[in-house]
């Protein structure tokens, strides 16, 4: 059975960078839309970026022009860098997959995703 699994997060400052990472494990999943979505305490998971067929992007206003998703098909990897993090960066990240989603609406909606992993923490102090 695939599974996704992230790493990657940690406590960081302020201004700072990090890299996550999303590797398949158990085997590869042909899907076409890889996405990365957060969950910060008390609060519903929102989108953060998306990557379909490999080189169409999509970001969340929120982290536009600071974060940068890719994905190596060799490596059976997903990544999310983040940099100028800020403290309502905070949350577990998480990364999920799906069949193509041909529209902004629906690359946003969790429920779109067949495949999550289980999660990494990002902790950004002020």
């Amino acid at each position: 059975q695939v599974q996704l699994v992230e790493s990657g997060g940690g406590l960081v400052q302020a201004g700072e960078s990090l890299r996550l990472s999303c590797v398949q494990s158990g085997g590869t999943l042909s899907r076409d839309t890889w996405a990365w979505f957060r969950q910060a305490p008390g609060k519903q998971r929102e989108f953060v970026a998306a990557n379909r067929r490999t080189t169409i992007t999509n970001y969340a206003e929120s982290v536009k022009g600071r974060f940068i998703i890719s994905r190596d098909k060799d490596k059976n990897t997903v990544y999310l860098q983040m940099d100028n993090l800020k403290p309502e960066d905070t949350a577990v990240y998480t990364c999920a997959a799906g069949r193509y989603l041909g529209s902004l609406v629906a690359i946003a909606d969790p429920d779109q995703y067949e495949y999550w992993g289980q999660g990494t923490q990002v902790t950004v102090a002020s």
